[in-house]
């Protein structure tokens, strides 16, 4: 019986539901970054996700008709066979504990990876960029028809 030499860690392989004697599932990196901005977009004080310029890109391309929302916006991936790792880039609501608020989004981005996937999540870095403060809210100017 061998043992794990002292201060290594021991890396048994796990089995995986994607890979099997009948054959592999491969799934790509945009459904892993989809599941992950939804799940992390899901916990309370997330107020958005991505840097500055990427939220005003997505501002715009979202005002364009028949646009869709991009749920992977802040959010950048790395998937093997059997395994993922997550990056966040985020804006936190004001008030809210960082480090709650980073408990919080990691356990919900593992559990909808995983269960949605079966793929292991082995890490979730949560970057915070930003703190909204709700008096930068802007409210949308009306402007009246001229002509009735």
């Amino acid at each position: 019986m061998s043992e794990t030499p002292p201060g290594k860690a021991a890396n048994p392989r796990r089995p995986s539901a994607l890979v099997s004697a009948e054959g592999t599932t491969t799934i790509a990196d945009t459904v892993v970054s989809k599941i992950a901005g939804i799940a992390a977009k899901e916990v309370t004080g997330v107020y958005a996700l991505g840097g500055g310029g990427g939220r005003a890109l997505g501002a715009i391309r979202e005002r364009i008709p028949g646009a869709r929302t991009n749920h992977a916006q802040g959010v950048s991936v790395e998937v093997g066979e059997t395994e993922a790792a997550v990056d966040l880039d985020l804006v936190a609501e004001y008030g809210v504990s960082i480090a709650d608020l980073a408990t919080g989004i990691r356990r919900n981005v593992i559990s909808a990876v995983e269960r949605m996937t079966g793929l292991t999540v082995v890490e979730v870095n949560v970057v915070v960029n930003d703190v909204h403060l709700p008096e930068e809210d802007v409210e949308p100017v009306v402007v009246e028809a001229r002509v009735q």
